[in-house]
């Protein structure tokens, strides 16, 4: 028997979602510029056309994916928190414990973060003047933070843009060995805190 029109858009909305959910984690890992559509299908298991017939180029494929972990959510309740008035150590202390608590239940988030870094380092390699990892509005709100803990006295001594691009790089690591790895240790909150935190007794 035939399939019905509902059926066989059924089958389509799955291969496609099939497509996308897989090459997250490959273009997470490879990058967009160490992405090969031959290779990508070998990972997925069809065949180059059948990629084609969703997504008319790499390009095209990666835009999607984009759409699919870009969470803005994320990025307002990041401004929303650095905004907050509460002393930086309680807002460091809730952003480690957010992130953490989201790399541990939510694959999507892991490889949002690492897609996220990798785009970041492959444009910095194209423009390297441009200070293009700076440009992140994950970096600029934790600098906000890391600055104003700087003046309570609670945050170490650093550049804060270099401070935030040092706790984004360690939960990147930790995000890949999430995505990547069947054994790991989870980063302790204590730990990812001391990355920016004086201890209480050097305030």
């Amino acid at each position: 028997m035939p399939r019905s029109p509902q059926q066989y858009e059924e089958v389509r909305s799955e291969m496609r979602n099939k497509i996308l959910q897989k090459s997250i984690l490959y273009f997470a890992k490879n990058g967009f510029s160490g992405t090969k559509i031959s290779d990508l299908s070998k990972h997925i298991g069809i065949g180059q056309g059948t990629i084609y017939v969703y997504f008319e180029s790499k390009e095209r494929l990666f835009q999607e994916i984009l759409k699919q972990i870009n969470r803005p959510k994320d990025i307002k309740r990041l401004k929303f928190l650095s905004k907050l008035p509460i002393r930086a150590r309680q807002k460091i202390h809730y952003l480690t414990h957010e992130i953490l608590k989201q790399l541990e239940a939510d694959h999507s988030f892991s490889a949002m973060i690492a897609l996220h870094t990798q785009i970041l380092l492959e444009q910095d390699e194209e423009h390297s003047s441009d200070g293009t990892t700076y440009q992140s509005k994950l970096y600029q709100f934790t600098a906000k933070i890391i600055e104003q803990g700087q003046r309570e006295g609670s945050v170490v001594f650093g550049h804060p843009l270099k401070l935030a691009d040092y706790y984004w790089g360690v939960v990147y690591l930790y995000a890949l060995k999430k995505l990547f790895t069947t054994k790991y240790e989870m980063i302790s909150a204590d730990d990812l805190n001391r990355t920016l935190l004086k201890e209480k007794g050097g305030e």
